[in-house]
């Protein structure tokens, strides 16, 4: 049956135009009469409708697909057959084709590359939990929707992990320019043959050409299987570059590990975790300063055939170009793995931490700028800050020691400048530190550790009333040097009526009592005698100490 507009399949889809032809049908835009909704109609050529094994493969497409249930996988809604023609009824995506897109724009940013990628890549993750390859990730297949979000479709001819193939053993179907080197010599195709197409498209709409040409589809082939892609652009950002050539890896193994990881890499360099993006996908290390790409030698199957888009080339054929002297370098090590590694093949990869150093005659000297990219910028002043605590641990043992202290104030009476703190008399471990010192000047005793000092909680109304004498004594008792300040009065009976400074002294600090004095036989109080100050918190850090002025009695 050639389908027309007008038409209609099924009793209930009616043809209303066509869209686009692929290679096994024609995608048809048509009407769902009973459900009322439009839908896209995907019908075998003619030529093929009375072929039972293309029939077949168009049956395991609609399986296939129907298995499958994500936003970026375009749905399968039906299949069916009508007069030797099979159909399959799929949603109709808004958007058009990346390889329209291409066409077009030739060249996209790298942020909408990866945006593209981590899509697809996430996508095709739940195809390969399903045990689903999709075999043909071309632009083709691949539609963008107006706000940017990609549908998968056409899984034509994607294959069950165990399912028997629908092609001859030893063959394999796709398109050439985005064929995995492991499908063009025949090997079973993995989640990783998908990957390895998605790397070709993403290196397509970087630079606009795809990294592999030839004058026909089996040089095509040929190529992928032999020749190591072009470097990518300098200008383009290293994580992108880097990505891009772990997913054109020969051997599967140098590839991300799925499509997830895939995935999870794309998205942490879009957002600047390029560490992140390394951990998903470990082989981005070997295209850290270079993209020279890491080829390896890809196993192949006793004369494989290689089926591109209808021509067969012999295995013989193809290992005979293998053998034509392109260089294979060593596999990506695996992260982790115990055992000897694997030695670099380059200087290049000699600096890679996957490796094992070379030895010291045979190693290059590393340049500059990776030296300079390990040196933390706090370097400098934590080594500055560490002298600073030095030298303050050094000096608090030396004032500890005594070795290091001012001269002591001359004495002053309760009227002038207060004691400071280092012209009390040594305590006796103070004594000892210095004599021990003295004897043995040789070696210097162990600096001690800086400990917080001790402080008393000083409450003056504690004290208030009671004799000088007996607070000077207490206070002395814990520590404390006592200066006394007497301020006559006419009862002198010597009680306290004030201690300075109060609250959290520290041990040896001085401290201020002020009591009554009894006034001296010959004079009287005068009217105009000046009461007496508190002394001010500068008499308590050593700072002079306010004078008691009396008037002479007339």
């Amino acid at each position: 049956m050639r389908p027309t507009s007008g038409i209609t399949l099924g009793g209930r889809y009616q043809l209303q135009g066509r869209i686009a032809i692929g290679g096994m049908g024609e995608v048809w835009r048509a009407r769902d009469d009973v459900l009322g909704r439009i839908v896209a109609i995907k019908i075998l050529k003619e030529e093929y409708a009375g072929d039972p094994s293309f029939l077949e493969r168009f049956r395991a497409e609609a399986r296939h697909t129907a298995l499958l249930n994500h936003n970026g996988i375009a749905n399968v809604f039906d299949y069916g057959e009508a007069e030797g023609s099979a159909y399959l009824v799929m949603e109709l995506v808004p958007g058009e084709p990346l390889s329209a897109i291409l066409e077009r724009e030739r060249v996209l940013s790298p942020d909408r590359t990866l945006n593209i990628i981590a899509q697809t890549a996430r996508a095709l993750a739940v195809a390969h939990g399903q045990g689903l390859v999709h075999r043909d990730v071309k632009p083709g297949n691949l539609l963008i929707t107006p706000d940017h979000r990609v549908k998968v479709t056409d899984f034509g001819i994607a294959r069950l992990a165990d399912q028997v193939p629908l092609t001859q053993t030893g063959q394999v179907m796709g398109t050439a320019q985005y064929l995995a080197p492991e499908q063009a010599t025949g090997q079973q195709a993995t989640g990783s043959s998908d990957i390895y197409s998605l790397g070709v498209i993403g290196y397509e709409c970087l630079t606009g050409h795809r990294p592999f040409s030839g004058e026909s589809q089996i040089a095509i082939a040929l190529a992928q299987v032999n020749d190591a892609p072009p470097p990518l652009p300098d200008h383009l950002p290293a994580p992108v570059r880097a990505l891009l050539m772990s997913m054109l890896a020969k051997d599967p193994r140098n590839r991300p590990a799925n499509a997830i990881k895939l995935a999870e890499a794309a998205e942490a360099i879009r957002r600047g975790d390029i560490r992140a993006a390394q951990a998903a996908v470990p082989g981005m290390l070997l295209h850290d300063d270079s993209t020279e790409a890491i080829t390896a030698p890809v196993r192949r199957q006793t004369a494989p055939t290689a089926v591109v888009g209808g021509a067969a080339v012999a295995g013989a054929a193809a290992g005979a170009a293998a053998s034509r002297g392109t260089p294979a370098t060593s596999a990506l090590p695996v992260v982790g793995e115990e055992g000897p590694r694997a030695r670099p093949s380059s200087t290049e990869d000699a600096y890679h931490p996957l490796y094992a150093p070379v030895d010291d005659d045979e190693q290059p000297e590393e340049p500059e700028r990776r030296r300079q990219r390990k040196r933390s910028p706090l370097t400098w002043p934590l080594v500055a800050l560490v002298l600073l605590l030095l030298f303050v641990v050094i000096g608090v043992w030396l004032s500890n020691a005594g070795l290091f202290s001012p001269s002591p104030l001359p004495s002053q009476g309760p009227s002038s400048a207060a004691p400071s703190i280092s012209s009390a008399s040594p305590t006796p471990s103070t004594t000892a530190t210095s004599r021990s010192a003295a004897q043995s000047p040789s070696s210097p005793p162990a600096v001690p550790p800086v400990q917080e000092p001790a402080t008393v909680n000083i409450i003056p109304s504690a004290y208030l009333g009671k004799p000088y004498t007996q607070v000077k004594a207490q206070l002395e008792a814990l520590g404390m040097i006592v200066a006394l300040n007497p301020v006559q009065s006419q009862t002198g009976t010597g009680q306290v009526t004030d201690v300075s400074p109060s609250g959290a002294i520290v041990v040896g600090s001085t401290l201020y009592v002020t009591y009554q004095a009894a006034m001296p036989p010959t004079q009287t109080p005068s009217p105009t005698q000046t009461t007496p100050a508190r002394p001010s918190s500068a008499g308590a850090s050593g700072g002079a100490l306010p004078s008691v002025s009396t008037a002479p009695s007339s």
